[in-house]
Formats: structure tokens, C-alpha cells, sequence
């Protein structure tokens, strides 16, 4: 879109411009014009300063321009976007360190009064005179330039904090040549001090320089983890890199005397960290992050599987609690199915055949159904069913409308061999269920086979009923 903060001319005058890009009209409703009163600061080597207002608005191809006295000086953020693409210039990076050690002591002098943070909104001259522009209209034209963000600042800073946080990562780009924070996720780096150390991606830089990059990146970590003492804070952190950078005689240093010759063994040890580093930013860190982003999802996820595995830990446990024929031969198996029949214990009937005729399976846990609710329907005055075989057994007398179940049973050996894994038998018994005044008599010739787990299954059952 082309710089909205910029030298040109004003009534054929140098003059400091803001290009708003709203016409006349869009100009008005939006009250821009009360950032004609918003000040900017320009602050002397000598530590004095003055302020910077407006002077008027005029039209320019349709859109309407902020202008007021011209300032001398580069701006601070185009300086810095050179280093990026041409980081090999020894020139190019003493003009922006000289830059930034000015606009660090413009920012100490101003003290309190608060200015501009964001580099783009500031212009410094090679004599060391800074330029503050006023927040409002520069943070408007920044933004329609591209700077939907702030690349430069943090913003859970404030005062020292977020000068000492600006000037740390301007250093780190002109000492490495890039910029700190290079992913999309800009503001969670910042907020949890993940960047590659300086010291890494620009091996030999002085240890002094490279702690001071150091504390002032991470003080945003430090200032939200409130258990722990702050190390430095951001007035400190600044102090203490001018005293490094300007020197004795307050002249800032050539910033290849912050590099000390590194040995191929130390370059092959920085390569090793920094693809240690990179390693655990791609796993790690984006596992982390992913599992903050995703948690709502990950917590129903988790709960989805837990309730299968609890689902499939039932469904084993069922499994291996349901009855079986295991330890019984093949009489004792047709004993205990008409047994289950006369108590309605259609799941041990179950368990007894396997692909025999399930008619008796399905009158026993129909019946058990029918007794269930009338029991839930009746309350006290329901008369719990007596097993025919009990009945029998205690006298036998007539009529029996409250008798189910089976007696007079009778099993007979018919053939087959148990080393051949089939056998059949003959049963003969009376059936008495309270819908019938009369026993129904029967004879089921039962055939039984080992299945594959050697126990005795009925695979069928020939009924005669009388």
C-alpha cells in the first residue's frame, strides 16, 4: 500500500505527512481531525525536547493529508526491514544500532511523558535527534500500511517495560539479521518466551549484550509469573545496555567489536542447539499449544474413548461372567437346561446350545417379562410362581395355576461317542405352566457337540408334544 508516514511537502514545504486514506467526507465522521491535537515529541542528543503539533489537513489525490513541521531523519521500522534484506551490510547495521541507541536514550529522557512505541512511528537523524510521532493518526496510517500487528512490542507492557521488550528484539534483528518472533503465533512467543537465543543464531556476540537481549525478551514471562522476582527490570535492562553500546565516551561501538571470533568447533556446538531448539519448538511446544487451542474438543475426545473402553471393559467383563457348560459332560448339560428353563433363566439356556432351536429360550425370557410387570403392576398382591419340580415335590396337588416348569425328566442315551464329539440324547418330561390345567407331555431327541472351546453345546432339539 505504499508508507502513510512520510517526508513530503506541505503548502511547497518539507513537511512530516499522514496519509489517512479516508476522503473529505469519511475524514469528518470519523473525527480525525481531532488528532490535529494529539502532540508528537522531538527529542535533542542533549536530552531537551520539544513538541510537535499539526499544522494543518489537505487533500491529495482525493484523500486527506495530515501535515506539520518536517522532522530530519529516517524511519526507524524501514531501517530495520533493510537489515532483513541485506543483514550482510556492516554499514547498514551501524546506522540502526546508532539509531536505536538514540531512540533508547530519547525514551529515557522523555521519562514518564508518554510517546509512540512502535518503531514505525519514529524517525532519527544520524546526529542522534529523535522523533516521536503522535500515537493516534501514526497507529491509524501503520495499520492501513500492513501493521495489522506490532511486531516490535508486546502487549501486556507497559512504561520501561515495553522500551526495554521494543528495544531487545530491534537488537536481536540487527545483531542476527532476523527477526525474533518469526512465526504467525507472534504474540503467544512473546507471551512464553519462545525465541531462538541470540547468542545461538549469532554466534561470538558479546555475553553482556546477549543477557541484556535476553532479559528484555523475557520480561513478559517474568512479569506473569508473579511467584518469582523480576531479574531486571526494563529501566535497568536499558541503563545497562548504553553502558555497553555507547562505551566509555558515551559514542556508540562499531558492532563488529561485539563479535568475537568463533572456532569451528564452537559454530558446529551453536548449529547443534539451534536445531535442538527448532526440534522442540515443532513437537513440544505445538503439542502444548495444540492441546490448549483443541481442549474443549480434546476433553470430549477423551471422554468419547473413555466411555468406549468403558463400554468394551463391560462388555469383556460380561463376557467372562456369563454362565457356561465348562466341567459338564453331556447328560449333566441337558439336566441343567430344562433346570434353567423351569426357573426362567434364560441366560444360562443360552449358554447351553448353539444353534439349536430357541423357542424355549425365548418363552422362558418372555415369561420372566410378563412375571416382572405383573410383580411391578400388583405389589403385594402378586403370587410369585412355584417351580413345577418344587411343587412336585412338596405334594403335587391340583389344581396348580401358580406351577411353571418342568418334571418327570427323563434323558436317555441315544448314540455317539464323546472321543467323536457328538452325542445324542433322548428327553422325556411333563411341562406345567399356569395356562394350562394339564401337563404337556414331551420327547426331545437332543443332539450335542463340543465347540471350539470343548465345552458341550446343544446344536439341536426334534420336539414331540402331546
Amino acid at each position: 500500500m505504499g508508507q502513510r508516514i512520510l517526508i513530503s511537502e506541505a503548502n511547497n514545504k518539507p513537511a512530516l505527512c499522514f496519509d489517512t486514506g479516508l476522503d473529505p467526507r469519511s475524514f469528518a465522521r470519523t473525527k480525525m481531525s481531532q488528532s490535529l491535537i494529539d502532540p508528537g515529541y522531538s527529542v535533542n542528543p542533549d536530552g531537551t525536547h520539544e513538541t510537535w503539533k499539526a499544522a494543518g489537513v489537505c487533500e491529495i489525490g482525493g484523500f486527506m493529508r495530515v501535515f506539520g513541521p518536517h522532522v530530519p531523519g529516517k524511519r526507524l521500522d524501514l531501517l530495520l526491514e533493510e537489515i532483513e534484506s541485506n543483514s550482510q551490510s556492516p554499514d547498514l547495521k551501524q546506522e540502526a544500532m546508532d539509531a536505536v541507541i538514540s531512540w533508547i536514550k530519547a525514551k529515557m529522557f522523555l521519562g514518564d511523558t508518554h510517546s509512540a512505541i512502535n518503531p514505525g512511528a519514529s524517525f532519527v537523524s544520524k546526529e542522534g535527534n529523535v522523533f516521536f510521532a503522535p500515537e493516534h493518526i501514526s497507529s491509524r496510517c501503520l495499520y492501513i500500511e500492513g501493521y495489522e500487528i506490532d511486531v516490535y512490542n508486546c502487549p501486556d507492557l507497559v512504561g520501561m517495560d515495553i522500551t526495554a521488550f521494543c528495544a531487545g528484539v530491534m537488537l536481536y534483528k540487527i545483531l542476527s539479521g532476523s527477526h525474533p518472533y518469526p512465526s504467525k503465533d507472534i504474540f503467544q512467543d512473546m507471551r512464553e518466551g519462545i525465541f531462538l537465543p541470540v547468542n545461538i543464531i549469532a554466534p561470538g556476540l558479546n555475553a553482556q549484550i546477549s543477557e541484556l537481549i535476553h532479559a528484555a525478551l523475557t520480561l513478559p514471562v517474568e512479569k506473569k509469573n508473579k511467584q518469582s522476582a523480576v531479574t531486571k527490570s526494563g529501566i535497568e535492562i536499558l541503563t545497562n545496555l548504553l553502558e555497553v553500546l555507547s562505551g566509555k565516551e558515551n559514542k556508540a561501538v562499531s558492532v563488529s567489536s561485539l563479535f568475537d571470533t568463533v572456532s569451528a568447533e564452537k559454530t558446529k556446538q551453536f548449529e547443534k542447539e539451534k536445531k535442538s531448539y527448532l526440534f522442540k519448538k515443532d513437537t513440544v511446544i505445538k503439542t502444548k499449544r495444540y492441546i490448549l487451542n483443541n481442549k474443549p474438543f480434546l476433553i470430549g475426545m477423551t471422554a468419547g474413548i473413555a466411555f468406549v473402553l468403558l463400554v468394551l471393559f463391560s462388555t469383556v467383563i460380561n463376557i467372562t461372567s456369563r454362565p457356561t457348560t465348562e466341567g459338564m459332560s453331556p447328560d449333566t448339560v441337558i439336566i441343567a437346561y430344562y433346570d434353567a428353563f423351569s426357573q426362567l433363566n434364560h441366560q444360562f439356556m443360552e449358554a447351553c446350545i448353539k444353534g439349536a432351536d430357541r423357542s424355549d429360550i425365548n418363552a422362558a425370557s418372555s415369561f420372566y417379562a410378563v412375571l416382572k410387570q405383573r410383580q411391578a403392576y400388583e405389589g403385594s398382591k402378586f403370587v410369585s410362581i412355584i417351580q413345577a419340580k418344587v411343587w412336585k415335590e412338596t405334594g403335587g396337588t391340583l389344581p396348580a395355576p401358580n406351577v411353571f416348569g418342568v418334571t418327570d425328566l427323563k434323558v436317555t442315551y441315544i448314540g455317539g461317542e464323546e472321543e467323536d464329539g457328538l452325542m445324542v440324547f433322548r428327553a422325556d418330561y411333563n411341562l406345567w405352566s399356569p395356562f394350562d390345567d394339564f401337563p404337556r407331555i414331551r420327547n426331545d431327541v437332543i443332539t450335542l457337540r463340543r465347540d471350539r472351546r470343548k465345552l458341550w453345546r446343544i446344536i439341536e432339539i426334534l420336539r414331540t408334544e402331546s
